[in-house]
């Protein structure tokens, strides 16, 4: 019973670090895909410009 216990612990703890450390990789994947579709716009933008702006929208939404 107490290793149960303790192996369920160690399975959380595994879980939340992998999902905290996917959370930043999905943070790029969304910018890079905002940068890239901001290319395509009709007066498009330096990708400097591009990803200062789309960092700017993703955090907000949040």
């Amino acid at each position: 019973m107490k290793i149960k216990n303790i192996l369920i612990i160690i399975f959380i703890i595994i879980g939340l670090y992998i999902v905290l450390d996917f959370r930043g990789h999905n943070f790029k994947r969304a910018t890079d895909a905002c940068i890239a579709g901001s290319q395509k716009l009709e007066q498009p933008m330096t990708i400097e410009e591009a990803k200062k702006f789309c960092e700017d929208k993703i955090k907000n939404k949040k």
